[in-house]
């Protein structure tokens, strides 16, 4: 296996173990809500505790990011990310669990930043898509293997399992980023010329290209995340869904995506960003509403629509990424893609913060009003389809291409 490969792998290692630990919070709601006894408000600050978390840290790390070696700071981050995991599993109550999530989202969202600024440093515009392809196929993968083994150890012991699970995960991939992960420093500005905080965020204010990735980024988030935080709850207090037939779900769907993940990214390389993205997106917005809608369901019917779901959704993410990526140059790109993780993960903990704000638990136990949060996706998901053919990728090539690399993987 070449050395371009490994290091994709580890960082679709990274990021299997970054979604989920924030997957596992979503499948989980029936069994929190019930042991804390919480409201399905109470439950969607717990979901976006850890957005609203990531989203502050990320745009602190917008100021950092671009002055350190990636490999560096990539280990210190996951560090942290390893302790507030642990953190969680060992929380005894809401309020714990709460403060740890916190945590856990603090060095989540730079990891998601750095995930990007490494690809974006390491590959070339022309196998981005089939680079991104890869390591958002983790997503698949959390949802085939991680969210139901997670869910089946719960079941075997308590919720605290999976998140012992992850923290001993997160320490073997630790030693993977420390073995593949390259020293990228050709980024790195003097000392003098260094910009101040208001700087880059008068760099990325000021670039229109920029800002209209941004505001991609911000539309896509609402749209989906009003809709997942909520869909184990919906599926079953609403469809009919036990809470062991979730993992059927998110198998399902993660099967599939295994698969679709690669070829939407090769797709998006031979046929264009812009085209792939619109067809996922408007394919996107059926699962939706057909979703929102329902009332108790054949398992059968509901899981193929969850499936089509999940297939549409990764498949929207891939060329929105690539292209996301490559709009800003290697010598701003960290404090960018930190800026913009930022911005999605607020997005994502507004998303479902506001879901919950509208939703209400009937007598008979049946989550209301989520076909409201249904309408509300679909417009601002379909609004992303004119926004995203005015962004532009400025940068095209890798800079690991250009200099060499110090240590850990070379070229």
């Amino acid at each position: 296996m070449n050395k371009e490969k490994l290091l994709l792998w580890t960082l679709a290692a990274v990021n299997f173990t970054h979604i989920v630990d924030f997957m596992i919070m979503m499948p989980l709601g029936p069994q929190l809500m019930r042991v804390f006894d919480i409201s399905p408000q109470q439950f969607g600050l717990l979901v976006s505790s850890y957005t609203f978390s990531a989203g502050i840290s990320s745009f602190i790390g917008a100021f950092i990011l671009d002055k350190y070696d990636r490999r560096s700071i990539f280990l210190w981050v996951f560090v942290g990310f390893l302790v507030g995991t642990l953190a969680c599993a060992l929380s005894p109550n809401y309020l714990l669990l709460l403060v740890s999530r916190i945590v856990s989202g603090l060095f989540g969202g730079l990891t998601s930043a750095l995930i990007f600024a490494v690809i974006g440093d390491a590959i070339p515009d022309g196998r981005r898509g089939r680079a991104m392809g890869l390591v958002m196929a983790a997503f698949s993968v959390a949802s085939v293997i991680g969210v139901p083994f997670g869910l089946f150890i719960a079941s075997l012991s308590n919720w605290h399992a999976p998140f012992f699970f992850l923290a001993f995960l997160a320490l073997l991939i630790l030693g993977l980023i420390y073995r593949f992960v390259p020293s990228i420093t050709a980024h790195i500005q003097q000392v003098d010329s260094r910009p101040s905080p208001m700087q880059v965020i008068r760099r990325v204010t000021s670039n229109g290209n920029q800002m209209r990735a941004i505001s991609l980024t911000v539309l896509m988030m609402l749209g989906q995340f009003m809709i997942i935080p909520f869909l184990s709850p919906f599926m079953v207090s609403n469809v009919g869904f036990s809470e062991i037939q979730l993992t059927y779900i998110y198998m399902a769907g993660g099967f599939f995506t295994v698969f679709t993940s690669p070829w939407v990214g090769r797709l998006t390389d031979a046929y264009g960003k812009v085209k792939v993205f619109t067809v996922f997106m408007s394919l996107n917005v059926i699962p939706i509403a057909i979703l929102t809608q329902m009332g108790v369901t054949p398992i059968l019917f509901a899981l193929l629509v969850s499936t089509f779901f999940f297939i549409t959704s990764n498949g929207r993410m891939v060329p929105a990424a690539a292209l996301i990526t490559g709009t800003a140059k290697s010598e701003n790109r960290g404090s960018f893609l930190s800026f913009n993780s930022s911005v999605q993960q607020l997005s994502a903990g507004i998303a479902s913060f506001l879901a919950g704000m509208v939703l209400v638990e009937g007598v008979d136990g049946k989550l209301m009003h989520f076909e409201w949060v249904g309408y509300a996706a679909i417009l601002l998901s379909l609004s992303c389809i004119p926004l995203i053919r005015k962004i532009k990728v400025v940068d095209t090539e890798a800079v690991l291409e250009k200099v060499p690399v110090k240590a850990g993987v070379e070229k």
